[in-house]
């Protein structure tokens, strides 16, 4: 198990590289991978720019053979699992 930091972003906004955020599971040899983002507004509520980037993974991974378990959003309050929704 690896974790890296994709992106640092400002208070409401972040920039993902898809093609550079999946270049180290690709580089391991690894065959699923789990995102993970916080909300420093404390939300747990996935935004549509939330929805749309883990949509665009999981369609990305999949090309590479990787599976896309689940996109966690956390904060001071808890956190969001796509895969504990079933929105994954």
């Amino acid at each position: 198990m690896e974790k890296f930091r994709l992106s640092q972003g400002g208070i409401t906004a972040t920039v993902v590289d898809i093609r550079l955020a999946l270049k180290r599971p690709f580089e391991l040899e690894a065959t699923a991978l789990i995102l993970v983002h916080n909300h420093p507004s404390g939300s747990l509520t996935s935004s549509a720019s939330d929805r749309q980037l883990t949509a665009q993974f999981k369609q990305a991974a999949s090309y590479l053979a990787l599976t896309l378990l689940d996109h966690l959003i956390i904060s001071e309050k808890g956190y969001f699992s796509f895969a504990d929704r079933e929105i994954l």
